[in-house]
């Protein structure tokens, strides 16, 4: 059986690729930062929750240092904090989790990962990656530097037979976008934006992750695939 970490797991984006990766057949474990993340995982055949903070090198060389095999390494853990990141503090914390924490992740991970067949990491880029966040420098930033990182990444370790690939969510329905959803006038203007004119539920993102870490995916290495309804085509 392939096995497949997913940090930010335990909620959101994470969960809907965690469900998504058990349907596939993998063995999962998924992270929350905290204890209370935790403790929401349903208990589940093949699925194993655990407490990680990914700015923190000793929890994640400890996760790692569980695991002989791993099959896949999905970087989801990320926070946003809009209107703050302005504050230099903010803005730094912001980094660590959403771009350091996902190098620390792929750098902890690659020996293990090595030893697969066919091992893949995806990354969690964004639509702000591309486009300007004007209440969110530091999320964009990190975004932004996601997509070089996982293209950097690629290049680097196509030679251990790892392939490095992103994912660039749209505007998704979870706990961090819900403060928008429900501001009519905000969602209306995404909903215009967007030609599948919905907003995007966590298991729109699994089927594309499941892809990218398959088999049929074997010759694709630094990717970043957009899963947005078509909002970056308008």
């Amino acid at each position: 059986m392939r096995r497949a970490i997913i940090t930010g797991g335990a909620r959101g984006i994470g969960w809907g690729i965690a469900n998504s990766m058990l349907e596939a057949g993998y063995a999962v474990t998924v992270s929350g930062l905290t204890r209370a993340e935790v403790d929401c995982v349903p208990a589940c055949e093949h699925l194993e929750a655990v407490q990680l903070d990914v700015t923190s090198d000793a929890q994640v060389e400890k996760l790692l240092a569980r695991f002989d095999s791993l099959d896949v390494l999905v970087n989801c853990a990320g926070i946003i904090k809009r209107g703050a990141e302005f504050e230099i503090e903010t803005f730094k914390t912001v980094i660590d989790v959403n771009l350091t924490g996902t190098m620390r992740m792929c750098v902890a991970a690659r020996p293990t990962l090595a030893k697969t067949k066919n091992a893949a990491i995806v990354n969690t880029a964004s639509m702000l990656s591309y486009f300007g966040g004007p209440l969110v420098p530091a999320y964009a930033a990190s975004k932004g530097g996601i997509v070089q990182l996982t293209k950097s990444l690629a290049v680097a370790w196509a030679g251990d037979g790892i392939r490095v690939n992103a994912i660039a969510p749209g505007w998704i329905a979870t706990e961090l976008t819900r403060g928008i959803a429900s501001d009519e006038a905000r969602s209306a203007a995404i909903l215009a934006r967007t030609p599948l004119k919905r907003w995007g539920e966590p298991s729109d993102i699994g089927g594309s992750v499941v892809y990218l870490c398959s088999e049929a995916a074997r010759f694709v290495t630094g990717t970043v695939l957009p899963i947005d309804g078509g909002y970056a085509a308008m």
